[in-house]
């Protein structure tokens, strides 16, 4: 390849031939930017071919299947390569100049000419190699990974970095990014469009922001149109960012960003990135808590079963099997005691012990999940507590398992889960919290941490049952998602009737009143007429004792965070429990401590 300037004729190709279009030059590029998402600066641009105005290849998709068909593909894309040079270097514009190039098309334009010699050409130009990247498009077609991987080693060693286009686009190669190691990895645009409302794709983000980081590779995501979306791959520590929100190609490459781009990068506010609307889920199974024991046969005689029972005082219960598949569950402790009244063994104890068996016990398929675990802790038949269970493997018998062990793992896997998210409400938990918290912390801005609570709603728990005092925590969390900023505010539940609340929005106070107000007007729709009229309830108090209570209100207590205030996140929540706290001794309503004077609302 030889770049240099040659004239173009002024009579337009005919429309479809791609022939006529290389031979007057008659491609042009536009220039779209690739900006840092730290600061919203230029980092590059990305070349991006035209063909004739008006034809019916003048778009990109077009041009190339015309090619395609022609037996012209590479033919273009050293054509665009070529172009994008002749169109780059007169603008002088800073920053990388990102080509695309199918991973064919780079082994063939390598082979055919001397690297040197491109190399050469490229300098003439006023172009340093280093200041190129070549995009792999197309890589779903490399056969010969080996030699492309060698194809590329003098290309680097002249400075010229690589990129690989479109990962993710359901042709990529985790295998492909892991051997080529490329400098930049572009992570195709349906993982960025409406991130910013997608927990799943938060996490599929994050997942390969981590896979970028152990090999070394930075991050493109394409794709950005809304600011919500460029504040979410920003703050999911993404460092570079592409799409018609930060600017669209255009035939000259741009000084900077768009300004409604801009505005983002100077307002400073961080993401509130979505989490899941329900429970993390969870990869526990019940084969995590099965016991991998002998069975019996169904045939066993009951003298059988007693002597297998007496030999290993571990049996919990034994599984009773057919053709490898279980028919019954013998309970020890049961079969003991049975086997221990009078005359038993002379009259039973040569017959098959599934005569006095749990013949329909519970029996589980080893990837059984936390879901269906949890049906089984509520279902109307509770044999398993004492019984145990069986697990399966398709069918055939596997192991037993406790109702002990069943009732401590379901448990213990809702707590954890309840940290990432109120199982009563889907709003994020103390982990979320926290977590924003931090960025918050790291962002260096000023923001407010609310801690919410509810007045005297033990004693209507008490009196009205949980199911009401459910409700009652259900409609406080509607009332705070009602009257914050979804895009600016972030809400959690720690627990309880505990909510805490993470404002960037200026009108925060405001806001709080609001939502006091709702909320106190809206709870008494769950009293009686009696407690209506009242004012109240009589209930217990803590110590056991008779005594009146209020309508259940609601209290906020504010922080007041200021940059460099704390170090810590679990520093901010102690903070505000404590404004919490003393919004409830005073009876306030909102009790704002720091950064601003304290107030009574």
């Amino acid at each position: 390849m030889t770049l240099q300037s040659r004239p173009v004729r002024d009579t337009p190709p005919a429309d479809g031939n791609v022939a006529s279009i290389l031979a007057d030059r008659s491609l042009h590029m536009h220039f779209q930017p690739i900006v840092r998402l730290s600061d919203g600066s230029l980092f590059g641009h990305e070349a991006l071919v035209r063909g004739p105005e008006n034809t019916a290849l003048q778009w990109p998709d077009a041009l190339f299947a015309a090619a395609q068909e022609q037996g012209l593909s590479m033919n273009l894309e050293e054509a665009c390569l070529r172009a994008a040079v002749r169109s780059w270097t007169p603008t002088r514009s800073p920053g990388k100049l990102f080509v695309n190039l199918s991973a064919e098309a780079l082994v063939h334009v390598l082979h055919c000419e001397s690297l040197q010699r491109r190399i050469a050409a490229l300098r003439r130009f006023g172009l340093s190699p280093a200041a190129v990247v070549v995009e792999l498009t197309e890589h779903e077609r490399v056969r010969d990974l080996p030699a492309l991987v060698e194809a590329l080693r003098p290309l680097r060693a002249h400075g010229v970095q690589i990129a690989l286009d479109d990962f993710g686009d359901g042709r990529s190669s985790l295998r492909l990014w892991s051997e080529l190691q490329p400098d930049y990895v572009k992570i195709d645009k349906y993982f960025a469009r409406d991130v910013a409302r997608q927990a799943d794709k938060v996490q599929t983000m994050r997942a390969l922001a981590r896979i970028a980081e152990t090999l070394g590779t930075t991050m493109v995501a394409e794709g950005l149109e809304t600011a919500d979306d460029l504040k979410a791959v920003r703050d999911l520590g993404i460092q570079l960012g592409q799409g018609y929100f930060l600017g669209r190609p255009q035939p000259s490459p741009t000084p900077r960003v768009l300004e409604q781009a801009g505005a983002v990068f100077s307002q400073g506010d961080i993401a509130v990135l979505p989490h899941p609307a329900r429970s993390a889920r969870s990869a526990f199974t019940v084969e995590r808590i099965t016991l991998q024991q002998i069975a019996m046969s169904v045939s066993t005689t009951h003298d059988e079963a007693e002597r297998c029972f007496r030999a290993d005082e571990t049996l919990h219960s034994v599984a009773l099997l057919q053709d490898g598949r279980p028919m019954g569950l013998l309970n020890r402790d049961k079969f003991m005691d049975r086997y221990a009244k009078p005359f038993f063994k002379e009259v039973y104890g040569r017959q098959p012990c599934l005569l006095f068996a749990n013949t329909t016990p519970l029996v589980l398929d080893k990837h059984t999940g936390i879901d269906e675990l949890t049906g089984v802790l509520t279902s109307e038949d509770q044999r398993y507590l004492t019984d145990g269970f069986i697990v399966t493997e398709g069918g055939t018998y596997l192991g037993i398992g406790t109702g002990e062990s069943l009732v401590r793992s379901v448990t213990e896997v809702r707590i954890e889960a309840a940290r990432h998210a109120n199982p009563l409400t889907f709003l994020p938990g103390n982990i979320p919290i926290s977590e924003h918290i931090a960025r918050l912390l790291a962002s260096g801005r000023d923001f407010v941490a609310c801690y919410g609570d509810l007045n005297h709603f033990k004693p209507f728990n008490d009196h009205y049952g949980y199911w009401r005092g459910d409700e009652v925590i259900r409609l406080a969390a509607r009332t705070f998602i009602g009257c914050c900023d979804a895009r600016r505010d972030f809400i959690g539940h720690v627990g309880g009737d505990d909510f805490v609340v993470l404002f960037q929005s200026e009108d925060w106070h405001l806001r709080c009143e609001r939502i006091v107000k709702d909320f106190n007007e809206r709870v008494a729709a769950f009293y009686d007429e009696t407690a209506l009229a009242r004012g109240g309830i009589d209930s217990e108090d803590r110590e056991g004792m008779p005594r009146f209570f209020p309508l259940t209100t609601l209290s906020i207590g504010a922080l007041c965070v200021a940059p460099g205030q704390f170090a810590q996140p679990d520093q901010v929540a102690s903070a505000a429990a404590q404004a919490k706290l003393r919004a409830k001794q005073t009876g306030w309503d909102v009790y704002v401590q720091g950064g601003t004077a304290l107030a009574e609302t």
